[in-house]
């Protein structure tokens, strides 16, 4: 089928680009050896869309067009390396196919280009701020803003620690793969935390129009998956599994036919897929099974989340259990987020004065004084007790400092429904 000129072409171009970018890059890697030479080659395949598509129309698998393209420049570059020839001897493969290369026959190997894209930007060699800031920019597709607001730091740390990143593990000639023994657990932690936080970017959207971005919550839950599979005896694989199928369960009460937020309280929890509260129970017992000890924080999260999702009802959510385990968890992170977390479950559990106590010691915290959801959940305590002047002031701050448009929308929908003054 020719594909047909579309009203909006560029449009078109960035939601592909910003879905199959991640997957580009991961399989370019493979040729080229080198991230950063990948994330370029990917660009390019991004601008010669920006050309063809508006002139003869986006195709009917753009996102195969996109790898093609980018493949195609990759094989051109290293065709033009002086060394082309020792290239070729070291990927072991005609570079005209696309059939995968060869990998060792070990048992423990991974068959995904994805997840040896992590694990390979998750490389000791790379601080942990880096780690994560690559991936969340190689496999996520986010841009420096984004990665910025999610790290809670300006934008040209973020963009410094990308360049850094991609020089290093250029210069230190870190394989593309998935690795064996003791680099493989020495990785672990980072990968976990990679992969929670491209879950969550998906789960509620740093930026944009969207509210969900549900490819990169497939993404994550697909990765977490082959990881639990990959580490049938690591508790924490499983805690990280659990968390992202509860939250994953949520996904189609999330938001309303026109895309517009829908607050937990407000959820139809028919619309909340069973199958995955099914899969997150098990993956939590799992996690439990394999524990040497106290659990560790994606297991506490899940637990967290099991409680919501056993509840049938908003009003039957058992708010104090929830509260303990938001104190355990902020005991074993010191995060002044989870620390707000637990606020909004004390507001539950004691009531909103308590909550506001906690708010308060959280006000001169650096990293959250940009961060939208302090001032969000210090107005919805003052409206709760009856402060509709202070509430007022504070959401209005949130509307201000959060950039995704839903919820703005959905701060000033709460402004709106605040009683007169």
């Amino acid at each position: 089928m020719t594909p047909q000129p579309t009203a909006d072409p560029h449009g078109s171009i960035e939601t592909v680009f910003r879905i199959e970018s991640p997957r580009v890059i991961a399989a370019v890697t493979r040729v080229v050896r080198d991230v950063g030479i990948a994330e370029e080659l990917a660009q390019d395949a991004l601008v010669a869309a920006l050309e063809q598509w508006p002139r003869d129309g986006v195709p009917d698998n753009p996102g195969a067009w996109l790898m093609a393209t980018a493949r195609h420049r990759a094989v051109d570059l290293i065709r033009r390396r002086e060394n082309y020839a020792r290239k070729l001897q070291e990927i072991g493969r005609d570079l005209e196919t696309t059939a995968p290369p060869e990998e060792p026959a070990d048992p423990d190997d991974i068959d995904d280009d994805l997840l040896r894209l992590v694990f390979t930007t998750c490389h000791p060699v790379l601080s942990p701020q880096a780690r994560i800031a690559l991936t969340l920019r190689l496999l996520g597709g986010l841009t420096t803003p984004e990665i910025a607001r999610a790290f809670l730091v300006p934008e040209s740390t973020v963009a410094q620690r990308i360049v850094r990143a991609k020089r290093t593990l250029a210069t230190k000639n870190v394989a593309f793969e998935v690795p064996y023994g003791p680099d493989r657990e020495a990785r672990l932690g980072s990968v976990l935390d990679v992969i929670y936080l491209i879950f969550n970017e998906g789960y509620a959207a740093t930026a944009g129009d969207d509210w969900l971005r549900p490819s990169l919550c497939e993404d994550a839950l697909r990765l977490a998956r082959v990881l639990s599979s990959l580490m049938p005896k690591e508790p924490e694989v499983h805690g990280l599994t659990s968390l992202l199928e509860f939250q994953a369960s949520r996904t189609a009460a999330r938001t309303g036919p026109d895309g517009a937020p829908i607050l937990l309280k407000d959820q139809n929890r028919r619309r909340w897929n069973r199958m995955l509260i099914a899969r997150g129970i098990n993956a939590l017992g799992r996690a439990e099974a394999t524990a040497a000890g106290a659990p560790g924080p994606y297991a506490l999260q899940a637990a967290i989340a099991a409680c919501h999702a056993h509840a049938y009802t908003y009003e039957e959510t058992d708010w104090r259990t929830i509260s303990t385990l938001y104190g355990l968890l902020a005991a074993r992170t010191r995060s002044p987020v989870v620390e707000l977390n637990r606020a909004v479950a004390v507001s539950m559990a004691e009531g909103p004065g308590a909550a506001l106590e906690i708010v308060e010691t959280l006000a001169a915290e650096p990293a959250l004084q940009e961060y939208h959801l302090l001032p969000s959940v210090r107005g919805d305590l003052l409206a709760r007790l009856g402060r509709t002047t202070e509430a007022r002031a504070e959401l209005a701050r949130a509307a201000e400092l959060t950039v995704n448009e839903r919820e703005r929308e959905l701060l000033r929908a709460k402004l709106r429904s605040l009683p007169a003054q």
